[in-house]
């Protein structure tokens, strides 16, 4: 039998934004911020674990009110 090699394989990464991810910035009032720290404390999930789930599920269950505009 021939036997495997003991070589470190490291393939190339992909570059950024090819991952499927985006990074951008946003503004969150300081009572947000401390409430998704609590849940990140509670579960374990990180900021960015917690808010990428959050956004996920509003856009699955949100609903656009359609209203009438007056001039």
């Amino acid at each position: 039998m021939k036997k495997e090699s003991d070589d470190l394989i490291i393939r190339p990464k992909r570059p950024k934004g090819e991952d499927g991810y985006k990074t951008f910035s946003i503004r969150v009032k300081e009572e947000t911020v401390s409430r998704i720290e609590d849940v990140s404390t509670q579960t374990g999930h990180t900021r960015n674990e917690l808010i990428g789930m959050f956004l996920e599920y509003a856009l699955e269950h949100y609903t656009i009110e359609k209203y009438l505009i007056r001039f």
